[in-house]
């Protein structure tokens, strides 16, 4: 199947700062002088609560709840908890009354279990995306590197070119080069 293309114009999608464009820009720009660098999840904290002493102990207390509650330890004493009422519920459902049930069942089971079963998961997800990263980031700062290389030996063949050619130059002109297929 052809893909057809168009001379419309391509219109970003993307959502981004007006540093990140010109950083971009710069980048494309002038090659050799960029620098990979790596974004941790320490080096945006100041974005999400500031970067003053208020900020820094609301990330230090958030990351420390998360990391307590994101635990299957506190899912299994959720569990516990939980199973506390549970007779109660099952009492109020056998005889009827449904709603105390379902609420028991929603509200006691399901948020106080699930809650950090999520977390612990997304737990998961994000080490191994910080990973991904970080190895993606040595890829990249490799390639970078070797970009950077090769820019420089284009940079050198040019410069023999141009000196082969400046020889070739001065030959024609002293009347010293032959015409190929001339034989002497």
């Amino acid at each position: 199947m052809e893909s057809t293309k168009t001379d419309e114009p391509r219109h970003e999608r993307r959502i981004s700062s007006r540093e990140h464009r010109a950083a971009f820009a710069a980048a494309k720009e002038s090659p050799a002088e960029h620098k990979p660098r790596l974004i941790t999840s320490r080096s945006v904290a100041p974005a999400i609560h500031g970067g003053g002493s208020v900020g820094r102990f609301n990330s230090w207390l958030a990351v420390h709840v998360t990391r307590a509650v994101g635990t299957m330890w506190a899912a299994y004493v959720f569990v516990l908890i939980s199973l506390v009422s549970f007779p109660q519920a099952l009492h109020a459902f056998l005889t009827g009354d449904t709603y105390v049930g379902i609420a028991w069942l929603s509200q006691s089971f399901l948020q106080l279990v699930l809650l950090p079963i999520i977390i612990v998961g997304q737990n998961v997800i994000s080490a191994s995306q910080d990973a991904r990263a970080e190895a993606d980031h040595i890829t990249l700062t490799t390639l970078h590197a070797i970009n950077v290389q090769q820019l420089k030996m284009l940079e050198q063949q040019r410069e023999m070119l141009r000196q082969q050619r400046e020889i070739l130059d001065l030959l024609q002109r002293k009347g010293l080069s032959q015409t190929p297929g001339t034989a002497d």
